[in-house]
């Protein structure tokens, strides 16, 4: 079935969000084909003016660059992934990381809850909470590092949250399935930082060396902290988003 556009958001817009996805997720690789300027005409029913805006919007951020002979194809370029990136993924593809990408559970434990952790998530500090610590890796580069954290209750009814094994449907998922709560909305923050020892440890930087941070917060549709993280990325890697302005 052909993608159509709506009319909440410009046309090119819409257009840019869905191929931009695409690659996020994996489903259009570094070096594989976007669809030419003829073929978003013909695929979305839009003007060439249009189209190629949409070419243009992508090669400004980066996620396409133009191959003598072959077209526009997606840049090689490295873009972060955030909690936002992964829950939308397996939600629209079934796939959590891209296919050049995977992740490994270094930890999966009850600890006491830091302050912060213990805010985010409605619980008292020092309490037991499901700590969960992930390297990710494109081949055998480390390129991101997270922490997530559940509230120490979730144990008993989601027990593999404290196994290093991974959840093949993802943490969302499983969480939805074993608690039968709804994951409805999510925010981000992002700043630039220097790398602690322990994130220098897990990507392979220098200690002090800059590095992207951010944390999320994972709500239900009861408004309720389901999931609150901490994640890294080296400073190679761009986060893209966007927004509208009413």
């Amino acid at each position: 079935m052909s993608p159509e556009v709506t009319r909440s958001d410009p046309p090119y817009i819409q257009i840019v969000r869905h191929i931009r996805s695409q690659i996020i997720s994996g489903e259009l690789k570094g070096g594989d084909s976007v669809p030419s300027t003829r073929q978003i005409m013909k695929d979305w029913n839009v003007a060439m003016a249009t189209a190629s805006k949409v070419i243009t919007s992508l090669r400004a951020e980066g996620l396409v660059v133009a191959v003598p002979g072959r077209g526009t194809v997606v840049s090689e370029a490295e873009s972060i992934q955030t909690p936002r990136d992964r829950v939308m993924s397996i939600r629209r593809t079934g796939r959590i990381y891209p296919p050049t990408e995977h992740a490994r559970i270094t930890a999966a434990e009850l600890a006491p809850a830091p302050a912060q952790v213990a805010d985010a998530l409605g619980i008292e500090a020092g309490v037991p909470a499901i700590r969960r610590h992930r390297v990710t890796y494109r081949g055998d580069t480390p390129i991101s590092a997270s922490t997530s954290w559940f509230d120490g209750a979730l144990a008993e009814v989601a027990p593999s949250l404290l196994e290093t094994g991974r959840l093949v449907q993802g943490t969302p998922a499983y969480i939805e399935e074993t608690t039968g709560r709804t994951l409805a909305s999510g925010r981000d923050q992002l700043r630039a930082a220097a790398a602690t020892e322990q994130e220098a440890a897990d990507l392979d930087i220098e200690v002090g060396a800059p590095v992207l941070k951010g944390r999320n917060w994972i709500y239900d549709s009861d408004g309720n902290v389901v999931e609150y993280g901490e994640y890294v990325a080296s400073e190679t890697r761009w986060k893209s988003y966007d927004y509208t302005i009413t």
